[in-house]
């Protein structure tokens, strides 16, 4: 059931830099917002951001993430739940009901900020190394390792040419392949060859290390590979559970497809984040695409007497 305490102007499902920027754009419109947060996903993990303009320091995604809940906390129409959302159903036309084992609850409009579920590969205590010494990005994570040992993880041409990227920092680049099988095309191989690049066919045991700092992986095969960061490069899937609930249109690419407003194929329905696009994950472009949704789903839920189209 729905009630007073269970319908807003706007759903948000996320509660990363995404959702948490459209939750902040759409309670300045003055509209009232439920975000949907499992504490779940990257900006969950111990990461470093460099990137994002304004901490000449960086800044933890934590505390980032909990700096934007501070800055929410004056806006009483904003409500944070902790629930999972796990189905949801309707249109532009009589809102979007969600539900969680918790309950349901109603919107206007919903914000899809979901993101991407990371393929690292696990080993017994794994969690503890990612954003120390386990990456997945070269944008966010490449400039720290120049110089240091890197084992690449990954069996295709992405992991390939993340390596070869990731040579033009350090000349210490292994790749390790952890898989039955080996997708890296001739064209590729050949490329880390002439760099001199190593590829390991096995599979990681387990890894050596302390308070989220490797300093060595052990493979099935009985190799010790010395390193000081890991680049996981097994891929990633967008979060598209709710999208498909909604009929929305894909890109080829499996992620979903929105115009330059953040405004999906469905009516009063948006999406924001990693969960748009196969490349550019980062918190910056994060930030801007929640608030350009929540911008554009403010203006969807104006009465056309407001609106100059």
């Amino acid at each position: 059931m729905t009630g007073p305490a269970h319908a807003a102007d706007a759903i948000v499902v996320g509660g990363g830099p995404a959702g948490l920027s459209a939750a902040l754009y759409l309670a300045r419109y003055n509209r009232s917002v439920l975000v949907f947060d499992s504490g779940h996903g990257r900006s969950t993990h111990h990461q470093t951001n460099h990137n994002y303009l304004g901490f000449p320091n960086g800044i933890a995604t934590v505390e980032l993430r909990e700096l934007a809940r501070r800055q929410l906390e004056p806006y009483e129409q904003v409500r944070i739940v902790h629930h999972t959302i796990n189905e949801v159903s309707g249109n532009g036309d009589i809102g979007f009901t969600v539900k969680a084992q918790g309950g349901s609850w109603h919107g206007k409009v919903i914000v899809l900020a979901t993101g991407v579920l990371d393929h690292f590969p696990h080993f017994e205590g794994w969690e503890e190394y990612v954003g120390r010494s386990m990456f997945w990005c070269i944008t966010c994570d490449g400039y720290e390792n120049r110089g240091k040992r890197i084992l690449v993880v990954g069996h295709t041409d992405a992991a390939a040419g993340e390596a070869m990227q990731l040579h033009g920092l350090t000349d210490q680049v292994q790749l390790l392949l952890n898989s039955n099988s080996n997708d890296i095309s001739p064209k590729f191989a050949a490329r880390l060859a002439a760099a001199g690049i190593p590829v390991i066919d096995d599979r990681i045991d387990k890894v050596e290390g302390q308070d989220g700092q490797m300093t060595a992986v052990f493979t099935k095969g009985g190799r010790r590979l010395p390193l000081d960061a890991l680049f996981s490069i097994q891929g990633a899937n967008p979060e598209t559970k709710l999208a498909h609930q909604l009929g929305i249109d894909f890109a080829p690419s499996g992620y979903i497809a929105v115009d330059t407003e953040q405004k999906t194929s469905v009516a009063g329905v948006y999406a924001a984040g990693d969960v748009t696009a196969l490349h550019s994950h980062q918190v910056t472009a994060a930030v801007h695409e929640g608030a350009q949704a929540a911008s554009a789903a403010n203006y969807f839920l104006y009465p056309p007497e407001l609106k100059a189209d």
